[in-house]
């Protein structure tokens, strides 16, 4: 079942780039297969880069604790560019 989630992330300074480079890649996309629906994944970011934001459709949420604070392919990365992070989660208003 999937679940509506916001992640926000704050990135050290300058590591915007770096970041979205491994989200981007092949091991990256992979990774956050295990964790969301990648295809229905909105993302954004700050005007000076330093916060991102995504709203994902979460199929395994122990898992994308897992992935954020670092999985053997996402630790190092996480490490070097997010200085934090929260997660939401997301209930419909009418």
């Amino acid at each position: 079942m999937e679940k509506e989630m916001l992640v926000v992330a704050k990135l050290k300074e300058g590591k915007f780039e770096k970041f979205m480079g491994f989200m981007q890649s092949p091991e990256g996309l992979a990774e956050r297969a295990k964790v969301a629906v990648v295809d229905k994944t909105i993302g954004t970011v700050s005007p000076d880069k330093g916060t991102v934001m995504f709203k994902i459709f979460c199929t395994d949420e122990p898992a994308l604790h897992k992935f954020i604070k670092g999985t053997e392919v996402s630790k190092p990365i996480m490490d070097e560019v997010m200085d934090s992070y929260t997660i939401y989660n997301l209930t419909k208003v009418e």
